[in-house]
């Protein structure tokens, strides 16, 4: 066994190491995109990803970085994410500048947004860009690639209905891997079904898919602006639901957009229903402290 000593010393090489590997990628990154780049800094990026901030002679650009093995086409996925949101809302969105794969590192270069305060009508041109973005529809349910969710894939096959997407492309995957994970359900069958019959009959909706507190910012205009998108055209009230899940947004915003685009009768009680995903989600990244939450869920529609 090491010693003390031993330990601190191999952990100090490897950071080191670890240094110098990032600094040849960002120098890299650099060179490819010719950038002339002064300096760079880390910024929080999230669970999976290294995140870097660029300043170059000719502005500022964020760099995210990761194992482009582990995470195959993930930047890719966030990429295509990133333009639908910029073609179909009022939101604003960071350019995306480039992307690639160097020595089995993947990296995305974004615009860098500065941060700000909100406007004085913040919450309601956020409810207005929410709108825009959920009238946004298509022929079908799901995605013309699948993507990603957190660290997780996330599918996107077509359906036609909001039930067939929501419990193929969503619930099912994150049960199989709870399962694989350890964790058993019980009358999911019968779930399932009576699910299916609650769902509203609306028209997909392009949904940014990981609508938390965290994946909106200001900008210095006092616009508001999303990052890491999950997309797909799926129901809309996933939006909403993830909203709701861990807080962090004004009600004023809910009811602007209801105003803006009024959601179905009974929207409130089915919340619980489209957080099921989201639960399962963070059940399969983070262990048991989500599971009497899923069964909570389970138990309330069986």
């Amino acid at each position: 066994m090491n010693s003390k000593p031993q330990r601190f010393l191999k952990h100090l090489g490897f950071c080191f190491q670890k240094k110098t590997l990032l600094k040849t990628i960002l120098k890299h990154i650099a060179s490819q995109n010719n950038f002339n780049c002064l300096d760079s800094k880390p910024l929080s990026g999230g669970d999976i990803n290294e995140v870097f901030l660029l300043n170059c002679s000719e502005e500022n650009f964020v760099v995210k970085i990761n194992s482009a093995s582990k995470f195959p086409a993930l930047f890719e996925a966030e990429a295509s994410g990133l333009r639908l949101l910029k073609q179909n809302s009022g939101f604003k969105i960071p350019a995306v500048i480039a992307k690639g794969i160097y020595q089995n590192t993947a990296y995305l270069i974004l615009e860098y947004i500065f941060p700000g305060n909100p406007s004085k009508n913040f919450l309601e041109k956020f409810a207005e860009a929410l709108a825009c973005l959920h009238k946004t529809t298509a022929k079908n349910f799901g995605l013309d690639h699948d993507n990603y969710i957190g660290s997780l894939p996330q599918q996107n096959g077509f359906c036609s209905s909001a039930p067939e997407f929501y419990i193929s492309q969503r619930l099912e995957p994150q049960f199989k891997m709870a399962a694989d994970n350890g964790f058993r359900f019980k009358n999911l069958e019968e779930f399932f079904k009576n699910i299916s019959e609650g769902i509203p009959k609306e028209l997909p909706a392009l949904v940014h898919g990981d609508f938390w507190n965290g994946n909106y910012m200001v900008s210095e205009t006092g616009k508001p602006v999303l990052i890491d998108p999950a997309v797909a055209y799926a129901p809309r009230e996933m939006d909403i639901a993830m909203m709701k899940l861990f807080g962090g947004f004004s009600e004023e915003i809910f009811s602007n957009y209801n105003a803006a685009f009024p959601l179905g009768e009974g929207w409130k009680e089915r919340l619980p229903l489209w957080q099921l995903y989201y639960l399962l989600v963070h059940l399969n990244l983070f262990g048991s402290g989500y599971l009497p939450q899923v069964n909570s869920v389970i138990k309330r529609y069986s």
